[in-house]
């Protein structure tokens, strides 16, 4: 049995560009920030320290600019990670990402790659607002050459990311702040997880759930709130969003008969909508399914706690619309929310 630790979801992925860049002198990591004290939550302390300035170094406050020089490393035979601390700050850097790195292997006819990984945060946290907690993972799906992977539990954040830095090709790698202090036992060895899989987390006969991100955490409180109205959920984390696991998802969803479908993200042209409209157009005429979603309010995101709570989805809203779901004709029934612990013990800031 491989050996494991337990270890927090920032130091699962701090281990995995760690033990790649051991194995491989052309890895590298650059970004804001990326050796100061806290190194990125976490995710790239101290690797300046191990492998020197010139393969893990800060950038300046110039996006784009700095994506152009990693998109010409890569090119020139390099695997950098080039990190921003929120997601929010990739929109600088668009045309770089979309018409440059996600076209180039199309464009030369395959003669080059771009073998570049660029990885932020998502999420809620205290305070930042419609700027800071933005979260779009369906822009990144919207484009084909571009890979996006938004992990939930350690071992998988390790595995993906591993996998990240090994393609050929560019990958988004999607981080939730809350998140970055979970723990699960990971193994220690050095490993890739397989691209486009996804996970079973818990078995169930009435109900598929499909987690994004946090919300996987969420749906499994969901999941044990529902087990006391006896509706046993199906709780599937897709991990990679591009390639997507349909097929995982579709057969889930023949074998209980209801999808909900619950993002990090906006439910207009979200992730949410593309995952149920693949699931209709494939279960068409075939059978008769229900289909559902939760994801943001089409409004920026609120800065206040409490409107933070009425925001995001959480464990009591999706049991509500599962109840909902799955036994329609019953009394409503919600559950008492509770602030989950990861956020009522975020400090911040990132």
């Amino acid at each position: 049995m491989d050996k494991t630790r337990l270890l927090t979801y920032a130091e699962a992925i701090r281990e995995a560009i760690f033990q790649e860049m051991q194995r491989d002198g052309n890895v590298l990591v650059m970004g804001q920030g990326v050796d100061d004290p806290k190194g990125t939550a976490g995710t790239t302390l101290d690797l300046h320290k191990h492998f020197g300035a010139e393969r893990s170094f800060d950038v300046p406050l110039a996006e784009d600019g700095m994506l152009g020089v990693a998109i010409g490393a890569a090119l020139s035979g390099l695997r950098p990670i080039n990190v921003h601390i929120r997601l929010d700050f990739m929109l600088l850097c668009m045309n770089q990402l979309i018409n440059m790195a996600a076209k180039n292997l199309y464009m030369s006819g395959g003669d080059s790659s771009v073998p570049l990984v660029l990885k932020g945060a998502i999420g809620r946290s205290w305070g930042q607002g419609s700027q800071h907690s933005q979260a779009f993972q369906s822009f990144f799906m919207h484009v084909p050459g571009l890979k996006v992977v938004a992990p939930t539990f350690a071992s998988d954040a390790k595995g993906a990311m591993v996998a990240a830095i090994r393609d050929n090709n560019p990958v988004v790698y999607i981080e939730h702040r809350m998140l970055f202090g979970m723990k699960e036992n990971t193994p220690e060895e050095l490993y890739a997880s397989e691209i486009g899989k996804a996970r079973t987390i818990i078995k169930g006969s009435d109900i598929t759930i499909v987690g994004i991100s946090h919300m996987v955490i969420e749906s499994y409180r969901a999941c044990k709130l529902l087990q006391i109205k006896g509706i046993n959920a199906e709780l599937v984390d897709p991990i990679w969003l591009s390639p997507l696991d349909i097929d995982t998802i579709i057969e889930s969803v023949q074998r209980t008969g209801h999808l909900l479908v619950v993002d990090n993200g906006w439910q207009e042209c979200g992730v949410a909508a593309e995952i149920c409209m693949k699931v209709i157009e494939f279960f068409q005429g075939m059978i008769n399914i229900k289909v559902g979603r939760l994801g943001f309010a089409n409004t920026p995101c609120p800065t206040t706690p409490v409107l933070e709570d009425l925001f995001y989805p959480n464990a009591s809203s999706i049991a509500t619309k599962v109840f909902e779901m799955v036994k329609p004709n019953e009394k409503s029934w919600k559950p008492k929310h509770e602030q989950a612990e990861e956020i009522s013990n975020f400090k911040g800031p990132f």
